[in-house]
Order: C-alpha cells, then sequence, then structure tokens
C-alpha cells in the first residue's frame, strides 16, 4: 500500500494545526493530540488501500500470436472493474525494445471494460519475454493505493515482415480475381485463361474467329503467363549483409523480400527453391510447389542469422548448376561495392547464361543516396562524406552495367523498398513470359 498526494495533505495540516495548538496548550498535550491525529489517518490510508485491493480491477494481455520485425506491433491489455468504480495506473512489463507507451492511467465505472494498446517494434528476431503487469488502484477515499502485480509472463517470437506478407497476399489475390486492373496488356502470356468481349482499342490478333462466329459477336482470347516454372531464391548470409540499414540488418532487408517473392512465384503456380549461403550453402530447401511450402520456407529461414565472413559466389552458384538442371529464375539477394570487389559475383552470375535466367538484387543503402544528392557544402568533412557516397554510387552503376552486358537483370533497390520493387520486376517478368 502507498499513501497518496492527498494524505500527505492531510498529513502536513495536521502538523499545521499542531504548530498553532501549541502556542496556547502544553508542549506534551499538543505532541500526544499529533500523534492521534496522524495514527487516526494512517489507519483511514491503510483501511482505504484494503478497499483498494477488494475492489481490485481484472487486468489480461491479449495471447500475443507472432510479432513481426521493423513493424509496430500491437499489444492489447483489457481491464475490467468491478462492481465499484476505478482509478488505475498499469505497466506492462515489455522487453527493453521501442514501444509506444507502458504506462496507462485510467478511470473505470462499474462493471466496465477497456482496452488498452500499445505498439512494440521489434529490431531483431528471436524470442522475446513480456513480465507481469504493475498496477496501483487508488481507494474510494483518494488516500491510499494497493500496488500489485498481475502475473502475465508470456514468451513470444519475433519472425520476418508477416505484416507484409499479409498485405502482400490480399494484393495478390485481388489480382487473380480481378478485383483490380492489372497493368499488364492482354495476351502476353503462353496459356489460355478465358474468353471475353471485345473491346475498343483489343488487339485485334487475339480475336478467336471460331467462337466469335458461334456467338455472333467478337471475342477475344485473354493469356496469362505460363505456370509451373522454376524460381530459385538465394540469399546472402554473409559479411555485408551484417550492416545495420534503416534500423534492420541487411539480411532481415533480404529475407524480407526472399519471402514475399516465394509468396508471388508460390501463388503464380511455380516451383520456388531457396537457398541460404556464405562459405557454404548452408539452408538450401529445393524448388517445390503447394501452399503449404511457403510456411515451410519461413520456419527453416526465420532462425538464421548472417555471419561476418566473406560469401563463395562461385561455389554457391555451382552447387545450384549440378543441382537444377533444368531453366530456371536464379535470384540472388545481395549487396556489392564495386567491380573489383565484386570480381567473383560478376564471374558466378555470368556463369548462369544463358542457361538459366540470372537476376542479381542489391539491397543499397538510402543513407548513400541521402549523402550524394546533399547541397554541396564548404565543409571539408560533409564534401568528402558526399565525395565518397557519389563514387560508391557511380562504381555500382558500371558494375551493373558489366551484368547486363552478360545477360544478367539487375534491381538495385534502397533495402528498405526491396520487397515490393522485387515482387513487381518477377511479375512483369511472368508476363513477358521471360522465363
Amino acid at each position: 500500500m502507498i499513501p497518496t498526494g492527498r494524505f500527505y495533505g492531510v498529513f502536513a495540516l495536521g502538523i499545521i494545526g499542531a504548530g498553532l495548538l501549541a502556542q496556547w496548550w502544553p508542549q506534551g498535550q499538543t505532541l500526544i493530540a499529533l500523534g492521534v491525529y496522524d495514527g487516526l489517518w494512517l489507519m483511514v490510508m491503510i483501511l482505504d488501500s484494503l478497499q483498494a485491493r477488494q475492489r481490485r480491477v481484472s487486468l489480461k494481455r491479449q495471447p500475443l500470436e507472432k510479432l513481426s520485425i521493423g513493424r509496430d506491433n500491437p499489444i492489447t491489455l483489457t481491464v475490467t472493474a468491478g462492481k465499484h468504480p476505478a482509478t488505475v495506473q498499469l505497466r506492462d512489463h515489455a522487453p527493453p525494445l521501442p514501444v509506444s507507451t507502458q504506462t496507462f492511467t485510467l478511470t473505470l465505472a462499474p462493471q466496465e471494460q477497456q482496452d488498452l494498446i500499445y505498439t512494440i517494434h521489434p529490431q531483431q528476431r528471436g524470442m522475446i519475454a513480456w513480465g507481469p503487469i504493475q498496477a496501483r488502484q487508488r481507494g474510494p477515499w483518494g488516500l491510499g493505493v494497493w500496488d500489485w502485480r498481475e502475473p502475465a509472463a508470456q514468451t513470444v517470437a519475433v519472425y520476418p515482415d508477416l505484416v507484409g506478407l499479409r498485405s502482400l497476399s490480399i494484393r495478390l489475390a485481388l489480382q487473380n480475381t480481378g478485383t483490380i486492373r492489372q497493368a499488364r496488356a492482354l495476351g502476353q502470356g503462353t496459356e489460355f485463361r478465358e474468353l471475353r468481349e471485345y473491346n475498343s482499342g483489343d488487339d485485334l490478333r487475339l480475336i478467336d474467329w471460331k467462337a466469335t462466329a458461334r456467338r455472333s459477336h467478337p471475342l477475344i482470347r485473354v493469356l496469362e503467363p505460363e505456370r509451373e516454372q522454376t524460381l530459385i531464391i538465394l540469399l546472402d548470409q554473409g559479411r555485408l549483409m551484417t550492416a545495420q540499414v534503416q534500423g534492420l540488418q541487411r539480411f532481415d532487408w533480404g529475407l524480407n523480400a526472399t519471402l514475399a517473392l516465394a509468396m508471388a512465384g508460390l501463388n503464380r503456380g511455380d516451383r520456388v527453391g531457396v537457398g541460404v549461403f556464405d562459405t557454404h550453402l548452408n539452408t538450401w530447401l529445393p524448388p517445390e510447389r503447394g501452399p503449404q511450402r511457403l510456411g515451410q520456407i519461413l520456419e527453416a529461414l526465420t532462425p538464421l542469422q548472417p555471419t561476418f565472413t566473406e560469401p563463395d559466389y562461385f561455389g554457391t552458384i555451382n552447387q545450384i548448376i549440378r543441382q537444377q538442371t533444368r531453366r530456371a529464375l536464379v535470384v540472388l539477394l545481395t549487396d556489392l561495392v564495386d567491380a573489383i570487389a565484386s570480381a567473383e559475383l560478376l564471374t558466378a552470375l555470368t556463369r548462369l547464361a544463358p542457361r538459366y535466367l540470372p537476376f542479381c538484387v542489391t539491397l543499397r543503402d538510402p543513407q548513400v543516396d541521402h549523402c550524394a544528392h546533399q547541397p554541396l557544402t564548404a565543409d571539408p568533412a560533409k564534401a568528402y562524406t558526399q565525395a565518397v557516397a557519389l563514387d560508391l554510387l557511380q562504381q555500382r552503376a558500371a558494375t551493373f552495367a558489366t551484368l547486363k552486358r552478360q545477360g544478367v537483370l539487375v534491381l538495385d533497390a534502397p533495402a528498405n523498398q526491396i520487397s515490393d520493387q522485387l515482387v513487381t520486376a518477377y511479375l512483369q517478368l511472368k508476363a513477358r513470359n521471360r522465363l
């Protein structure tokens, strides 16, 4: 039990009153009166706190599901009052991570229930633990507070960006059902999808003349990209992927992009295989398709962390070539510095063309772009930083030009935007029948 400010105020009034009485009463009688007064109010405060204990609200943290890295995940506390009104202060013992708020103060009417929501922003994958809920409830007279802890210990796993995957699944489902207008032109693809009425501006070459003769009005063929092709995603787990970019490791951005691309591939009916490598191909999931495949990939990749070793691009590509004999789109997510430091990467990717369709995806640090495009300044330190950033971007551009000349597809995008841009690029490749 804890005294409130009101109790201390009444206590102070007693001391002031005793000082005034001391001018007329003997000192001994004044002290006795002060002691009786303070003891009385102390007993009242204890009684008030005990009443708060008897009228304690019920507290519960809603069950926590899988959390997403790099996202504001909502956490809900439910508070329910009993037969009496209640004034409560709560603090949830959350993990030491960025949270929107952990302390709440609220007043409840009898039988009232409130949901208190705050967000937590995990920056690493793994297991994180919550402790109890700390609560302080004021007594009905406002003199004492009952303090207690509601047991609510819980351990929860932080996964890759599941929120982004849910958004992507909705987007792909809408595209499949035709709820939103797709950007692709009709006729791109090789497999027949449906017949529909001819509209002004449609390609005349797509008219199905037999169906048109039967229906007595023009019908055109709608084609879609071929299904059951092979998509292989290789995720670099080496030294460059340990760098922090926009609050997350570059490896985490790459892992999010890997899962998003795998979802898009499975949604389009392709076989999806995933490999994670540094000096060796440490994790390999052979190409498969089916509704359960994404869950298998998610569970296999979630525990992985980047290492401080140099990746073996050449050895990894050779192993993929030995295991995958049929044509496939091979997407390699990594980062590079310049043509000299990335010579092995260039050699490895050019080995894939033309039998496979190699696709090099690099996760750029947006801070480099920011430094490179700052206004000119007379500050030597800032000018030097800008010159280095411009040189890095120029060398990256030269490396990408070399890759393109060798038949390698290239996507260089900020790490925090890579998932959306990669999925869009894949869907465009499918629409154009590049696989």
